[in-house]
C-alpha cells in the first residue's frame, strides 16, 4: 500500500509540579514549556509525542504505545517520550514508509503553546526527519468546559499520512 492514515490521541491530568504536586515538568513535542502544572504519567507525560507515536503505529496496524511500553513496566518510569517515537519511526522506516504529513491539535487552557510553537515544530521536524512544511500544529482551548477547560488536563489529537518512499 502506498499511503496509510493514522490517528493518535492522548490525555494527561495536569497537577502542580513536584515537589508541590505529582506533576512532571511540562514537556510538549520534546520541548520544555514553562508552566506551574505538569502532566501526571508513567513516562515524562509528553502528550504530543505520545499521540504522534500512536498515529504512526496506528497507520501501520501496529500495537499501540501502551502495548509496546506498558505503564506497569518500571523501565518506562520517567522515560523521555522521544524513545517511544524513535521505536515507532524505526518500524515505519523498516516498512519503507515516511511521514507524508502530520496535523496535530493540542487542547489546553494553559499554557498557551503559541510562544513555543516554532521550537516544537522544529523539534518535530528533526525527530520525524521531514521538513516543517509537512507538519501542522494548532493550539486550542476547551472554553473552560470540563477538566481540560478547567486547566486540569491536556488533550492531543494527531492525524498523520504515511507514504511509501
Amino acid at each position: 500500500m502506498s499511503a496509510r492514515i493514522g490517528h493518535g490521541y492522548d490525555l494527561h491530568r495536569l497537577e502542580p509540579v513536584a515537589p508541590v504536586g505529582a506533576g512532571r515538568p511540562f514537556v510538549l513535542g520534546g520541548v520544555r514549556v514553562p508552566h506551574d502544572r505538569g502532566p501526571v504519567g508513567h513516562s515524562d507525560g509528553d502528550a504530543l509525542l505520545h499521540a504522534i507515536t500512536d498515529a504512526i503505529l496506528g497507520a501501520m496496524g501496529e500495537p499501540d504505545i501502551g502495548q509496546l511500553f506498558p505503564d506497569n513496566d518500571a523501565r518506562w518510569e520517567g522515560q523521555d517520550s522521544e524513545l517511544f517515537l524513535v521505536e515507532a519511526l524505526r518500524r515505519m522506516r523498516e516498512r519503507g514508509l515516511r511521514v507524508g504529513n502530520l496535523d496535530a491539535t493540542v487542547i489546553c487552557e494553559r499554557p498557551k503553546i503559541g510562544p513555543a510553537k516554532a521550537a516544537i515544530r522544529a523539534n518535530l521536524a528533526r525527530l520525524l526527519g521531514c521538513s516543517e512544511d509537512r507538519l501542522n500544529l494548532k493550539g486550542k482551548t476547551h472554553e473552560k468546559v470540563d477538566a481540560v477547560g478547567e486547566g486540569r488536563a491536556i488533550e492531543v489529537h494527531v492525524v498523520t499520512l504515511l507514504e511509501a518512499h
